[in-house]
């Protein structure tokens, strides 16, 4: 498929679900269109989609003609997603992998995304049909990976990294999310979850590690309340600084931070 007015693609995903990998999306969309960047978002999470929520979006999509309109958030983020087509959050999606498929290639080239500096596209878990699809079907210029500091997800993270390279979708960094808290009262880092792995994780890779995100409970709240664009922190800054070098290197060796 053509990209057409969009300058990169680049899908976020971690094998895994629960680590903050649509969380991580968002965040680093909203920092990016803080920066002047023109951004949009395709949730590919078809039977778990998230991102709606956390941006405060609802549906339905419409379309004037020149393709799907996707949802615009507050912030001038484009969205597309299922939760946009079921009659409320709770309606689940029970769709065959066939359908699931053909709605993902739908979401990127029949939705009339305009220009945009960046799309990112939420990664669904699991190495199977839909990243499959994405992979195959979309030209995606690299490929962010997060994860948490438990082994599990260290390892699952891996078979996605595999996949990916397997499927010569470029690696770009890792995320570790979670990564720590700091003690309201004193300001102490807490790891949460016990010592870091992505640095070990990184290194087998040869890849960067792009940032290390606290778990903050203002994610959480923001998130509930469709609001997570407000967030902003030195670590999403640092995030974002590190995603776009990451970006600019392998696909136009642009390494200016936008």
């Amino acid at each position: 498929m053509d990209k057409g007015g969009i300058r990169r693609v680049v899908a976020v995903g971690s094998g895994k679900g629960g680590v903050g990998k649509s969380s991580v999306t968002a965040l680093l969309a909203s920092e990016l269109a803080r920066r002047g960047s023109k951004v949009g978002i395709l949730d590919a999470d078809i039977t778990g989609p998230s991102i709606p929520k956390m941006l405060g979006l609802t549906g339905p999509l419409l379309d004037r003609g020149e393709g799907i309109e996707p949802a615009t958030s507050r912030t001038g983020l484009a969205v597309v997603s299922s939760q946009f087509m079921v009659e409320d959050e709770q309606t689940p999606v029970i769709w065959r992998g066939p359908l699931v498929t053909r709605l993902i290639t739908q979401f990127f080239g029949s939705v009339h995304w305009g220009s945009l500096d960046y799309l990112l596209i939420d990664m669904p878990p699991g190495t199977s049909d839909v990243p499959l699809t994405v992979f195959q079907t979309i030209p995606i210029d690299g490929m962010v990976f997060v994860l948490t500091p438990q082994d599990l997800a260290a390892l699952i993270v891996k078979k996605a990294m595999n996949m990916a390279r397997d499927l010569h979708v470029p690696l770009l960094g890792v995320v570790e999310n979670m990564a720590f808290v700091r003690c309201p009262h004193c300001g102490e880092r807490i790891e949460l979850f016990g010592p870091s792995r992505v640095d070990r994780v990184a290194a087998q890779y040869g890849l960067p590690v792009l940032g290390h995100l606290a778990a903050a409970s203002n994610v959480s709240e923001l998130s509930d309340s469709g609001r997570l664009e407000e967030l902003t922190s030195p670590e999403v800054s640092a995030l974002t600084d590190a995603f776009v070098r990451a970006v600019g290197e392998i696909t136009e060796g642009e390494g200016t931070v936008l």
